[in-house]
């Protein structure tokens, strides 16, 4: 039994001849009665019994009828669940970013977003790229603002603006304004790191960092949260490698660093699983956030 098997036969029902339900449905009437015989014997049931001219409905048709509207109808209500265009979707959209930048890039661009889609029941979550690609995968996330360069094998990712990522060093003094001194990596070698785990893509960066300025760190202590890592730094545990965006603000306990010809560099991008049946809503606030945070490249 299949869905367009109910259809002709409510059709059927309603015309009381074939003739006239093959014309609604553009079928010739040959093939409507093949499709009622198959649909009685599936059921094991007498359908339509010839009364005169006209095809009459048994008991067990009515029956069938009755059970047939109730399942056509639930069809139609997913097909208008799943059809519905960006601004009718009211189920929960599920955005996951980085704690940086939430804090300071997504304020003013979530406000906005709100205010677009007064309907969409957002929920947030802060989390690692790499956690938010494999919940991308598993459809756990719509839409994500991930961290570059990350393999992005089944992924569709849009780059919107560079960040870069500056070298810290403890000082004993406070330190007002904003500068970022030359550092040698000789310097970096004798010094001791506090950094993100090994098993972030944050430190997979960072560790092409060093490989390529032929430096060894010597790691005396790890932490995922960039605040948390600032504040070693500011309380003398060690240097660290942070996004530069975390560091402006406020009076603070380090110095600003760059190797001299080493920029290093990730990239904030959005990113969504590739699929061809993809919700309307992810396209559209996909598009929102990057007319909103897109940045011109330095």
């Amino acid at each position: 039994m299949d869905v367009r098997q109910l259809q002709l036969f409510l059709a059927v029902l309603d015309c009381a001849s074939v003739t006239r339900a093959a014309e609604r449905v553009n079928l010739t009437p040959g093939a409507v009665s093949l499709q009622l015989h198959s649909l009685a014997a599936e059921l094991n049931t007498e359908l339509f019994v010839r009364a005169g001219k006209r095809l009459a409905p048994t008991a067990a048709a009515w029956r069938l009828a009755e059970r047939a509207r109730e399942v056509l109808n639930q069809l139609h209500l997913i097909e208008r669940e799943f059809e519905s265009g960006a601004m009718d979707d009211r189920h929960p959209f599920h955005f996951a970013t980085g704690a940086t930048a939430l804090i300071h890039h997504l304020g003013r661009p979530l406000r906005k977003l709100r205010k677009q889609f007064p309907h969409l029941g957002i929920d947030i979550m802060v989390c690692p790229t790499e956690e938010m690609v494999a919940g991308l995968l598993e459809r756990r996330f719509d839409l994500a603002l991930i961290s570059l360069p990350y393999p992005s094998d089944n992924l569709e990712t849009v780059p919107l603006f560079e960040e870069e990522l500056l070298v810290l060093k403890p000082s004993l003094d406070r330190i007002s304004g904003w500068h970022v001194a030359p550092a040698e990596p000789a310097e970096l070698g004798k010094a001791s790191f506090v950094l993100y785990p090994k098993r972030s893509n944050m430190r997979s960066m960072i560790d092409s960092f060093f490989k390529e300025i032929d430096v060894a760190p010597r790691v005396v202590m790890e932490a995922d949260d960039t605040e948390a890592l600032k504040k070693l730094v500011e309380t003398g545990f060690g240097y660290s490698i942070l996004p530069e965006y975390a560091l402006h603000g406020h009076p603070h306990y380090f110095h600003a660093l760059r190797v001299k010809g080493h920029r290093l560099v990730r990239v904030q991008a959005l990113a969504m699983a590739r699929s061809p049946h993809r919700r309307a809503l992810t396209d559209a606030v996909a598009r929102f956030l990057q007319m909103s945070l897109s940045i011109p490249r330095k």
